[in-house]
């Protein structure tokens, strides 16, 4: 018998959960869906009034678009039924508002998560990669287009494709992508499951078929994120109260401690890249002979039911551990060795070690989202051995209103392994990027070359004029954003060219310039 959900049904499970303050409803009003966006409201959804840019505007679009009722915490109750006084609402307590929005978004959607095996992903760095390795695997084993993507790079459910805005979408969006995803029959949704997601009731009520814990470094923390790292890291753990098996890779920090919160899980499955007996345990996925080439990587996987040698498509060495992730993911879909070894021959992640030749075999441009403490190391750690004897020029930022701790860490670990590094502008909101890139230069190491240039553009054409001077030849590292083409600007994500277009189009420059 179908599961119908109603106004009524909505009212009654937030009461159940004492996160109820008011209801005006009618009774038997069938709802479909809920949805804090009135652009993609449908009929039948009810409409989530959240966000401190959220104007009454916006509930009348959405009523206008089939809305039937709408959510909304006390706080802002009065005004919205003087905006819309005779419409059908539901009001929860002020403090309980995400978790009734999450609550609500789960039970409209109709628990689609239950008809789909969805793959979970979360860790300091690898995120994305070992997500688009996941898709790239399952493409090749059930066709293309069969494996969603829900990540900070975009968002694909088989019926929207769009660029992301956050890496774990808000609980309404959530739970509509979702249930795209199941009602397009696709094979699974590889999903990026991030602190945020986690602490902030966005992911409530979701189920995984897996839960992947790659890595554990130092982000997020602030007072707008998470107040220190223990809470960041307990935020972390909470994906294993969402799944039947938890994968966890033996080479994170605190790794007992991942383990042992992974025995909530039915089945544990433990990787390793560095061998299958490792001090915190036996893998049961792991790795041998790794050989890196120029834009690749090879080894061998060890698993369960087969063993074999693995190509993937990318450097950087560290992506061995995001391989191994997703071999264990896919394989609780029944996944095996030959769409392995196909999918990741051919994973493409857009703005993740992406490698840009030149028309000098000697200059290289190098595009990866590295933005932490963690990723860095690993990044220029695996470019010391990929390209050795290069220079390196490092062209990053810090991000404005969070992360603070990014100003001061990053000079000081890219000041480790970079000849230059160039700060500039990195979706800096409503923080000065003047102020930001002089933080950054306060930090940096005494005797470290660097350079302040706040114009993104600007110094991604120093970086090329600065790399065709090596004499030995340069890696141009243009990290933490990728291929995005937004800069947050304050409230606004401003229209930009990519980092990949404005390399290639001031490496075009050079070469006209040297006649080469």
């Amino acid at each position: 018998m179908e599961n119908v959900t109603t106004l009524e049904s909505l009212v009654d499970l937030l009461a159940a959960k004492g996160l109820l303050a008011a209801a005006q409803i009618q009774e038997d009003v069938r709802v479909t869906g809920a949805d804090s966006d009135s652009r993609v409201v449908r009929p039948g959804n009810v409409f989530v009034c959240k966000g401190a840019a959220f104007r009454t505007a916006y509930l009348a679009s959405a009523l206008e678009k089939g809305a039937v009722a709408y959510l909304c915490d006390s706080a802002h109750a009065d005004d919205l039924m003087a905006a819309a006084p005779n419409v059908p609402r539901i009001v929860t307590t002020d403090e309980g508002f995400r978790e009734a929005m999450g609550l609500v978004a789960c039970e409209a959607w109709g628990h689609p998560d239950l008809d789909l095996p969805l793959l979970g992903i979360t860790g300091t760095k690898g995120k994305s990669t070992c997500a688009y390795m996941v898709r790239a695997i399952v493409d090749a084993a059930y066709g293309d287009g069969r494996c969603g993507v829900m990540g900070s790079i975009d968002m694909y459910d088989g019926i929207e494709n769009i660029e992301s805005v956050n890496t774990t979408p808000e609980a309404p969006d959530l739970w509509r992508h979702i249930a795209n995803a199941r009602d397009s029959k696709l094979a699974t949704v590889a999903m990026e499951v991030s602190s945020h997601g986690l602490k902030y009731n966005r992911v409530d009520g979701l189920h995984l078929a897996a839960g992947a814990f790659l890595n554990l470094g130092r982000d997020h923390i602030s007072a707008a994120e998470h107040p220190d790292f223990e809470d960041y890291f307990a935020s972390k753990l909470r994906i294993f109260g969402h799944t039947s098996v938890g994968v966890v890779n033996l080479e994170t920090d605190r790794v007992e401690e991942v383990l042992a919160a992974a025995q909530v899980c039915q089945r544990v499955v433990r990787l390793s890249a560095q061998g299958r007996e490792r001090p915190a345990g036996v893998a049961d996925i792991w790795a041998s002979d790794i050989q890196p080439e120029l834009g690749c990587v090879h080894f061998v996987a060890h698993t369960p039911t087969w063993t074999g040698k693995v190509t993937i498509s990318m450097p950087g060495l560290f992506n061995v551990d995001n391989a191994l992730a997703a071999i264990a993911l896919v394989a609780e879909l029944g996944i095996g060795e030959e769409a392995v070894r196909e999918g990741l021959a051919h994973v493409r992640v857009p703005g993740r070690m992406e490698l840009i030749p030149t028309f000098d075999p000697k200059v290289i441009g190098l595009v990866d989202y590295a933005h932490n403490k963690l990723s860095f190391r690993r990044f220029f750690s695996s470019v010391a051995e990929e390209f050795p004897g290069k220079a390196v020029i490092a062209l990053f930022g810090a991000p404005g209103c969070k992360a603070y701790e990014r100003r001061a860490v990053l000079p000081q670990e890219a000041a480790k392994w970079a000849d230059v590094l160039i700060y500039t502008e990195e979706d800096p909101a409503y923080d000065p990027v003047e102020e930001i890139c002089a933080q950054m230069a306060e930090a940096t190491p005494e005797g470290a070359r660097y350079e302040v240039i706040c114009d993104r553009e600007e110094a991604i054409a120093r970086s090329v004029e600065l790399a065709f001077g090596f004499e030995q030849g340069a890696v141009v590292c243009l990290l933490a954003k990728g291929d995005e083409t937004r800069q947050h600007r304050g409230s606004e994500f401003v229209p930009v060219e990519s980092d990949p277009v404005l390399f290639e189009r001031y490496v075009a420059q050079m070469k006209e310039r040297l006649g080469a």
